[in-house]
C-alpha cells in the first residue's frame, strides 16, 4: 500500500466510486507508544476527517449506508474520523489511515447478500423430532425412582 498522498490522488473504493484526497482533511498529534524520544518532539498520530455528508463524490444512498455501517466513526456533523498512531512515522499513519479509510467505506458500500429462506425438508424434522425424544428419554432416566412402592 505505497503511494503518493497528493492531494490530486483519486482513490477507487468501490466500481463507480472514487474519492480525490482533496476532499480528506489530516490532522496530527503526539502519539503514544513506541518511538523514544521522538514521542515527545514530533506529531506522529495522524487523524484521518471525511465529511460524508458533503462529499461531492457520493450520492444520497452512499451517504446514508455509510451513516449505517460506521455510526461509531461518524460525529455530529457527518465527518468520518479515523486515527492511526501505528507507526513512528507521520506519512506511514497517514497511508495506514487512509487504507483503513478505502476498508471502511468498501465494507460500508458493498451490496448485502440476503438470505433465502428455505423450507425445512421432512427427513430434518424427523430427526429434530427423534433427537428432541431421545435427549427426553435420556432426561427422565435421570430422574430419582418415585416411592410409590413403600
Amino acid at each position: 500500500l505505497l503511494f503518493h498522498l497528493k492531494a490530486d490522488r483519486i482513490l477507487e473504493i468501490v466500481p463507480g466510486l472514487s474519492i480525490s484526497l482533496s476532499e480528506i482533511r489530516f490532522r496530527t498529534s503526539r502519539s503514544s507508544g513506541p518511538g523514544g524520544q521522538n514521542v515527545n518532539k514530533l506529531e506522529t498520530r495522524v487523524e484521518l476527517l471525511f465529511d460524508v455528508v458533503h462529499s461531492p463524490s457520493l450520492t444520497d444512498e452512499q451517504r446514508a449506508l455509510i451513516a449505517r455501517y460506521a455510526t461509531h466513526r461518524l460525529d455530529r456533523d457527518g465527518v468520518l474520523h479515523i486515527s492511526s498512531q501505528k507507526y513512528r512515522s507521520q506519512y506511514q499513519n497517514k497511508e495506514a489511515a487512509v487504507g483503513r479509510l478505502q476498508e471502511v467505506l468498501h465494507a460500508a458500500l458493498k451490496p448485502r447478500q440476503h438470505r433465502v429462506a428455505t423450507k425445512r425438508s421432512i427427513t430434518s424434522s424427523l430427526k429434530r423430532l427423534d433427537s428432541k425424544r431421545l435427549h427426553s428419554v435420556k432426561k427422565k432416566l435421570r430422574r430419582r425412582a418415585s416411592h410409590a412402592e413403600d
